[in-house]
């Protein structure tokens, strides 16, 4: 069972999605000035918000289809049986809305890996950060690199992808059903990000050769290699993006 949050975290929690009333708004701000640790933790449930906001509001302003439109009239055991799949259906839209097959559409539940989607979510949330994309920089490549080894229980490798106009400016910790996932973020001079996702393969995981997915301006190649799934998630157009995960699979491959 869940913990229930303590109320000093509900208490943030309805700081950053703008809940508070005026006084309790100021109380919040008197800890967080005092606290560089809560500002933090606050600016980070800010970005999360920002960031399902990004991929899930869309959805909204989505017609809906015509095939769920499509009630039977005579029967209303089946309208209600309609209505049903309906709501089951929009939940499913909504939880994969991040991944596109390159056939186009939304892709299935069976054939978009977990982590293709969490490389997606994670680009959304942290690459518009400013103050704090990242928890370790990286000018600290080396400590980065053997904290995120450690963590996810593989060998992590951080590319080099300086030839093709994008430095390492640092990553962090990730978690999510599947255990601990190691996300590098990279960056070019006019400021255009791409995130490196990558996490142990599961035991029930197929085989995946290279991929490619979009949701709207986001692209992301994903792929296994020995232990580890990575994918690479960023706003380029796909040649863009392919030239730097080839480079990636070259340098993690040897």
């Amino acid at each position: 069972m869940n913990e229930p949050l303590s109320p000093e975290l509900e208490e943030l929690h309805a700081y950053a999605d703008g809940q508070l009333s005026p006084s309790e708004r100021g109380r919040v701000e008197e800890r967080l000035a005092g606290s560089p640790g809560l500002r933090r933790q606050v600016d980070d449930y800010e970005a999360i918000r920002r960031g399902l906001r990004a991929l899930y509001d869309p959805v909204l302003d989505e017609p809906v289809p015509a095939r769920m439109d499509k009630r039977p009239r005579r029967h209303h055991w089946l309208q209600a049986l309609g209505a049903v799949a309906a709501g089951v259906l929009l939940l499913v839209a909504g939880g994969w809305i991040g991944m596109h097959l390159e056939q186009g559409g939304f892709s299935s539940v069976a054939g978009t890996p977990r982590g293709a989607r969490e490389a997606a979510m994670a680009y959304a949330v942290y690459a518009p950060e400013m103050r704090h994309p990242v928890e370790v920089p990286g000018d600290q490549e080396e400590h980065l690199v053997t904290w995120l080894t450690k963590r996810i229980g593989a060998t992590v490798h951080a590319p080099s992808l300086d030839a093709l106009g994008f430095t390492l400016i640092g990553g962090r910790l990730l978690s999510s059903d599947d255990g601990p996932g190691a996300l590098l973020m990279y960056e070019n001079t006019e400021g255009k990000r791409v995130v490196l996702y990558a996490s142990k393969v599961q035991a029930a995981d197929r085989p995946t050769a290279f991929r490619f997915a979009r949701d709207q301006d986001v692209s992301v190649f994903y792929w296994r290699e020995g232990a580890l799934f990575y994918a690479l998630a960023g706003e380029l157009d796909r040649a863009g993006l392919l030239a730097l995960a080839e480079s990636v699979y070259r340098q993690i491959a040897i």
